[in-house]
């Protein structure tokens, strides 16, 4: 894999292949948002942020309270300025026709863009936003980091993220529901260097597509999305953690720790491979999650992981849906639901997609079906 710099070389303004401009209004969102069919543990509130945003994926927020949010299926990457400010300005789209540019991450003021085989930087991100045309009719100077990852679309959304040594990990998904691939990148996350080398972190991930650091160890945790096929309810999603580089967790051999294959499986022994730290029902598409990092929520939420789960579409009865969280004590860690009320039968009028811990303490959710960005607070009331 090469690193594509940043000097004036091919492609280096995203603008050959997409339109960068910075002011365009995203279209209106017609999905209702109905917040009362929404259930919180007691003291909690929800409010939208923003009901302006389709397809929300990944956030990052900016040092300077900008909120950049990424989209798969409509190409766009939108931005909040002073998101968390009382009666912010309506979102702007800064990129569009991208190829699934759903993975986002922030390092000090530059954005990145994953998008399919690609990584995107704009640098400055706050500043090129304010300085844009407020017309829409400029192209903001996204520069490609990275263009040879694998442009195979199965499972090739990308969620972004920095480790606190200020690498960039990347998730390449596998090209399928089930198979085993020569391209040893496929159902990884790969690890780029600040000086440009890559390796593979993690093997045998066949879908992650939301992990963190833990505050305290340092050690990457992450959702994968299970293969499909084999039931309601097998093989579990999982949440996994990655103390080192070169672990292998288990795809397409061994399933949620203990489940064999039934089409690669043969001779393989779960025991060779890293079990799941956290299981989660099956084909409720657990997708991004973050460590709660904030004082607002009650103690017993400290260091707590919450995850969005997207939900099911092919399990004869529908889950997910929801915003789990996961705590902490000296016996373990203890899943629950923490926000239901998506999914009402078997309708659902949202699909949670991330989550992030702002700096004062609260938690946004992106939905990428309403097209929403909610805000959960603590009031104790």
């Amino acid at each position: 894999m090469s690193l594509v710099g940043c000097g004036p070389q091919p492609s280096q303004n995203a603008s050959d292949d997409a339109n960068t401009s910075s002011a365009a209004q995203p279209d209106a969102n017609h999905t209702h948002i109905d917040l009362s069919a929404l259930s919180l543990p007691e003291g909690f509130s929800i409010e939208v942020l923003s009901d302006a945003v389709p397809n929300a994926r990944q956030m990052v927020l900016s040092a300077g309270g900008t909120l950049y949010v990424g989209t798969m299926e409509r190409g766009d990457v939108y931005a909040l300025p002073n998101a968390l400010e009382p009666n912010p300005p309506p979102p702007v789209v800064i990129a569009s026709d991208l190829v699934m540019p759903s993975g986002l991450a922030m390092k000090g003021n530059d954005l990145y863009v994953g998008a399919l085989h690609r990584v995107l930087v704009l640098k400055g991100a706050d500043a090129a936003l304010e300085s844009a045309d407020p017309a829409g009719t400029g192209a903001l100077p996204f520069e490609v980091l990275l263009d040879d990852l694998p442009d195979e679309p199965h499972h090739g959304w990308k969620y972004l993220g920095f480790s606190p040594e200020g690498a960039l990990y990347i998730p390449v998904g596998a090209p399928c529901n089930i198979c085993l691939s020569d391209d040893e990148r496929f159902a990884s996350i790969l690890r780029l260097e600040p000086d440009g080398s890559t390796s593979v972190y993690a093997h045998g991930v066949r879908n992650t597509v939301g992990f963190d650091w833990h505050p305290e160890t340092g050690a990457l945790w992450f959702t994968d999305n299970g293969r499909d096929m084999m039931g309601d309810d097998i093989p579990a999603e999982e949440v996994n953690v990655a103390t080192k580089p070169g672990m292998h967790f288990g795809y397409p051999h061994v399933h949620a720790g203990t489940v064999l294959d039934p089409e690669f499986g043969q001779g393989k022994q779960p025991d060779d491979y890293s079990p799941p730290e956290v299981l989660i029902q099956a084909h409720s598409a657990a997708l991004g999650m973050k460590f709660y990092t904030g004082d607002r929520f009650p103690s017993e939420y400290g260091l707590a992981l919450f995850i969005a789960e997207h939900g099911s579409w092919n399990r004869s009865r529908k889950v997910g849906y929801l915003v789990s969280v996961v705590t902490f004590d000296e016996s373990g860690s203890h899943y629950k639901p923490f926000i239901t009320g998506w999914l009402e039968g078997e309708n659902n009028w949202g699909r949670p997609s991330d989550v992030l811990v702002t700096p004062d303490g609260n938690l946004l959710i992106s939905d990428d079906q309403a097209g929403a960005i909610y805000r959960v607070r603590y009031t104790g009331t």
